[in-house]
């Protein structure tokens, strides 16, 4: 088959919700893909940052190959012994509580409005979220995501939420009123444009949140499993949430999305209030034990530190070199270009003719997101083929 043909098939039976690329990925192995005509590509933004350890990761391929000859499915009205391991590794690499689990971060992100509202109930119901989130596609996740391009169409809104802007204390707190239940944000906003929460307006959130008994949620759908040079980023802030949100690179390729609730609410959802019927089954959960043995065995928190640093570096030296770049925006490897243009697209598309493959989100900011395995000779290659294109 070839790319028209593939082409052809989803123009007959495929739903156009997305803007396509030409081109069709059918291998896959570390940071390399290789397309339906053979051509090979540097992946600098696995999946939306859903192969965070690159493509194909040994450990997390020969624990679904054990665990699929054993059991594909368990109803979770039944114990799952890989559940219960996982959720006992979850807790102990971030805080004291207990884990849910769903098939993505839209429904870990809604499985966590669920438990900050019924926790309210029925006085309190407003979720407090910031400009430029994004939380998910569902109806009240995209109404808690603070974009408007997102909701057009989709009225009339569920009601509860309020948006306020990122980085700004006092907007939070005029906010906050007799309805409040809980503030929703994320350390590192993605398709916001990677911007990055200060260090003393995290402090201030959760301390506001204790004194007002608020639940504070962490989405960290896109910086959990070491995304930040952390397993988590709220480990760089001093700071635990009530309730953490994780998907994505947790699930190795797989899907996956994990609600992880805080020792002091764990008995707000019980029996009957919330489920999911393949969350956490055992080959998905074979696969996120495949991940944090990636994570530990092969020493990925530390390299993605290393390796930032070197991103960070070719980064400055290539905009001294053209001011076409403004700000350079980075946490571990979650990075920011943001671009003196208005549509910086046609770089994303050079950058793909080139051989590399990256983002482009909120029309000017390129994002570049490499697996944690990424080498120092890749960068060297990507922010050659960067630096051409601009």
């Amino acid at each position: 088959m070839n790319l028209e043909e593939v082409k052809k098939l989803y123009s007959d039976y495929v739903l156009n919700t997305y803007t396509r690329t030409d081109l069709c990925l059918i291998k896959g192995k570390d940071t390399i893909v290789e397309d339906i005509n053979g051509k090979k590509y540097l992946d600098f933004f696995p999946g939306w940052a859903v192969s965070g350890l690159g493509h194909c990761n040994r450990h997390v391929i020969k624990n679904v190959k054990d665990q699929i000859k054993k059991i594909v499915h368990v109803s979770n009205n039944y114990y799952n012994e890989l559940q219960g391991e996982l959720s006992s590794i979850i807790i102990h690499n971030s805080f004291n509580g207990k884990v849910f689990y769903s098939n993505s971060g839209a429904e870990a992100n809604e499985g966590a409005i669920k438990l900050a509202r019924k926790f309210g109930n029925p006085e309190r119901f407003e979720v407090i979220t910031m400009q430029k989130s994004f939380h998910g596609r569902t109806i009240a996740t995209l109404t808690a995501t603070g974009q408007d391009k997102v909701k057009k169409g989709f009225d009339p809104l569920p009601a509860g939420f309020k948006h306020v802007l990122f980085n700004d204390i006092k907007a939070l707190e005029d906010a906050i009123g007799p309805k409040t239940v809980a503030v929703m944000l994320e350390l590192v906003q993605g398709e916001g444009g990677i911007n990055i929460a200060d260090k003393e307006y995290v402090k201030d959130i959760r301390r506001i949140c204790d004194e007002k008994n608020l639940v504070l949620i962490i989405d960290e759908v896109q910086t959990g499993a070491g995304r930040t040079g952390k397993m988590f980023a709220f480990q760089h802030y001093g700071i635990k949430p009530d309730v953490m949100t994780l998907a994505k690179s947790f699930g190795g390729g797989f899907p996956i999305g994990v609600m992880v609730v805080r020792d002091k609410f764990c008995d707000i959802l019980t029996p009957g209030t919330h489920a999911s019927t393949f969350g956490g089954s055992p080959v998905i959960c074979a696969a996120a034990l495949g991940v944090f043995d990636a994570i530990q065995k092969d020493g990925l928190l530390e390299k993605a530190e290393k390796m930032s640093l070197i991103l960070k570096k070719s980064l400055d030296a290539i905009k001294a070199r053209k001011p076409v770049i403004g700000k350079i925006k980075i946490l571990g490897l979650m990075i920011g270009v943001e671009l003196n243009v208005e549509d910086a697209s046609g770089i994303y598309m050079k950058c793909l003719e080139k051989g590399l493959l990256i983002n482009c989100t909120q029309k000017n900011i390129l994002r570049i997101m490499p697996p944690l395995c990424v080498k120092k000779s890749e960068i060297k290659k990507a922010m050659q083929i960067l630096e051409e294109s601009l």
